[in-house]
């Protein structure tokens, strides 16, 4: 399954990039990252997701076609 979010904690001012997941799983990281909160492993804050753009520049060559599975 390709990602499809960002997952980061807003924390007060900063945000911290986490991972990547699909939509299958974002429930799985939704409880992991709590439970990783509660014991002062990871910041304290809001979960968010974010939809994960693909992105093509003169060095990355993407195929129109490829972008059909994204």
């Amino acid at each position: 399954m390709p990602p499809e979010f960002v997952i980061s904690i807003k924390s007060k001012d900063d945000e911290y990039m986490v991972g990547v997941t699909c939509d299958n799983h974002k429930k799985m990281f939704v409880d992991r990252l709590g439970s990783l909160q509660k014991e002062g492993k990871v910041p304290q804050g809001s979960i968010h997701f974010a939809d994960l753009k693909p992105v093509g520049t003169s060095c990355i060559k993407i195929d129109p076609n490829d972008l059909i599975q994204l």
